[in-house]
């Protein structure tokens, strides 16, 4: 990845990469958890050769990005995500981007280009609407789906969260393993994203995010206007580009009906066979490709 450059966002010193010409068609590629902008090492340059400008940032609790405050809620909760995005663009004075990403950082594309569209010139969002319904959290799924979410559970935990404390890369590795069952990593890839949880503030943004998604933690008052917007599901009315993966051992790929009435713009929807829980790093080219259709068409 490039060198590193930040700005105050928000609440948030932001760390990320930038590559790719200042005045090319502006990309901003989000990372999920448990991983870091590695992600997109190979993805990354594809855009930055095509012309676009490439930024990725660090989310909060990742990396070297920080909050400004000791004062500030170490929250996780899907709210605060869209907004540090939002603040990350008004920050480097970049009105409209193609948002692209997976896990924590595809819920924070998705909440932009849902609550504020004109800021979306296009959206590619791995497992495809991303916005957490919180008020029907608690419906259970089917017991090999809830089986997938354990992690979820041992988070809601204080045992759980001393885990995660304790042994932060045995961890989160046994997710990558589980999440993206036919992705053969190596150890240099790993350690290269983990030395990210290294943030003082991983853990409590991570137990935060996990337990309020189920309405076990209460947000920030801060977010409350977002997160009541964000109730409502409100549609995707930008160009979209949605992936699952075939061997995703997080969320079952699904087809593309099972979120069509989230999206009320123009949509494909597309499985991609051999790629786990982390698109991005597993399948860059593909990925890369969806992200340049979507600028192709601006």
């Amino acid at each position: 990845m490039e060198a590193l450059d930040h700005v105050r966002a928000g609440v948030l010193d932001i760390y990320y990469a930038a590559s790719g010409p200042a005045d090319g068609a502006p990309v901003f590629l989000m990372h999920g958890f448990p991983y870091d902008i590695h992600t997109y090492a190979e993805v990354a340059p594809i855009l930055a050769d095509a012309g676009c400008r490439v930024v990725v940032p660090y989310l909060r609790g990742f990396g070297p990005t920080c909050f400004l405050s000791d004062a500030t809620i170490r929250s996780g909760e899907q709210a605060a995500l869209g907004a540090d995005l939002l603040s990350l663009m008004d920050a480097l004075a970049v009105p409209q981007a193609v948002l692209a990403g997976y896990d924590w950082g595809g819920r924070a594309a998705c909440i932009v280009a849902a609550l504020w569209p004109k800021r979306c010139a296009g959206l590619v969002s791995f497992n495809s609407y991303n916005i957490q319904d919180i008020a029907r959290a608690m419906e259970p799924d089917t017991p090999h789906n809830e089986h997938r979410l354990w992690y979820q559970y041992y988070f809601h935990s204080e045992r759980g969260r001393a885990g995660l404390a304790k042994d932060r890369r045995g961890l989160t590795r046994l997710l990558w393993q589980l999440w993206s069952p036919t992705w053969n990593f190596d150890d240099a890839s790993f350690e290269r994203s983990a030395a990210a949880f290294d943030n003082p503030d991983f853990v409590d943004v991570v137990i935060q995010s996990y337990r309020h998604r189920f309405g076990l933690a209460p947000g920030d008052p801060a977010y409350t206007d977002i997160e009541e917007q964000l109730a409502a599901q409100p549609p995707i009315s930008v160009p979209a580009i949605t992936f699952d993966g075939a061997d995703d051992g997080v969320r079952p790929p699904a087809d593309a009906g099972a979120h069509a009435h989230r999206f009320s713009g123009p949509r494909s929807h597309r499985i991609v066979a051999g790629v786990g829980h982390n698109m991005p790093q597993e399948a860059p080219r593909v990925f890369a490709q969806a992200v340049l259709e979507l600028v192709g068409k601006n």
